[in-house]
Order: C-alpha cells, then sequence, then structure tokens
C-alpha cells in the first residue's frame, strides 16, 4: 500500500485496521482499529489532519481531503461509500455518505444521519441526526427519520472482508 510522510506527518494506522494495497494515504492521516480503506481511495492529509474513526470504511475510489482550517474527522461506525468526494467536513457516529455524494468544507453530519448517494453538501452544511439529505444541491428529506440500526449491516460487512482480504488476497500479475 502506498503510505507516505510529507514533512513531519506520517500517516498512523492502527495495527487492527485494514488499507487495500491500492489505496493511498498521504501525510497527517488517522485510522482507528478495524477501520479499512479499499482499493482506489486516497485520504490526502497534506493541508490538516484526517480521522477516520473505529469500524468505519472508506470505500473504493473514495477521495478524502482537508484544509487547514477544516479537518476532516469521520466518526466510528460509520461508512463512506464507492467514489464519494469529502473535503473538510465532520462526520458523526453511525453515519452514511453514500455513493458519489460530495460534502465540503466545514459541513457536519450528525450522528446516524445519511447523505444520499450523488448528493452534493455545499460549504458549511449541516445534517441533523437520523436524518437524510438527497439531491445536488442536498435537501432534508422531510418526514423521514433514518432507522437507527440502518447504517449497522454496512460496517459489520466491512468488518469481516477485513480478515478475508488480510488471508486471502494475492497479487496475480
Amino acid at each position: 500500500m502506498p503510505v507516505y510522510a510529507l514533512d513531519e506527518h506520517e500517516p498512523s494506522v492502527h495495527p487492527d485496521a485494514y488499507v487495500h494495497p491500492d489505496a493511498v494515504l498521504i501525510g497527517n492521516v488517522h485510522l482507528a482499529a478495524q477501520a479499512s480503506v479499499w482499493p482506489g481511495a486516497v485520504l490526502r492529509g497534506d493541508s490538516g489532519g484526517i480521522w477516520v474513526g473505529e469500524r468505519t470504511n472508506v470505500q473504493d475510489g473514495t477521495i478524502v481531503h482537508c484544509t487547514e482550517w477544516h479537518p476532516t474527522r469521520i466518526g466510528p461506525d460509520s461508512a463512506v461509500g464507492h467514489n464519494a468526494h469529502i473535503e473538510g467536513a465532520t462526520i458523526g457516529t453511525g453515519c452514511l455518505v453514500a455513493s458519489g455524494s460530495v460534502l465540503l468544507n466545514g459541513s457536519v453530519l450528525e450522528d446516524g444521519a445519511v447523505l444520499g448517494a450523488g448528493a452534493v453538501m455545499s460549504f458549511n452544511g449541516h445534517l441533523p441526526a437520523r436524518r437524510m439529505a438527497l439531491g445536488v444541491p442536498a435537501r432534508v428529506r422531510e418526514g423521514y427519520e433514518v432507522p437507527p440500526d440502518m447504517v449497522a449491516g454496512i460496517v459489520a460487512n466491512y468488518v469481516e472482508r477485513i480478515g478475508r482480504y488480510r488471508t486471502g488476497l494475492r497479487r496475480l500479475s
């Protein structure tokens, strides 16, 4: 896996975390226990820090960045879907940032919130706990409350994959 120091900053990866060999970590990046980063994902902590919480997965093709003023913090038990883009945002516990969505600087997803597939939350957006936002620009889906265990199955599936990939993945070239 490409892991790069930048100046004095080196990624910190908990021994129980998993980073796929084709993912990239640069600089001030921190992965907690059982966090996972999948193929093609890039976490670039060059202008601030990136923290990924316990059991959180960052799926294929996702870009995670930060700014000097807005670090990126992804809480525990969350899922970041394929090809998402997160930059300088704060994501709570048990959240889903669905495939292809964009979450920009200063935005906050409170615990249990869901940013739907392809949605775009612009600068300083806010999604309350257990609410869902959809569309471009992202708007709260009125009258809908995210079930408390909606993301738990995704998280459990990716934690289980860590063991499978540690023992079964082999390069054929």
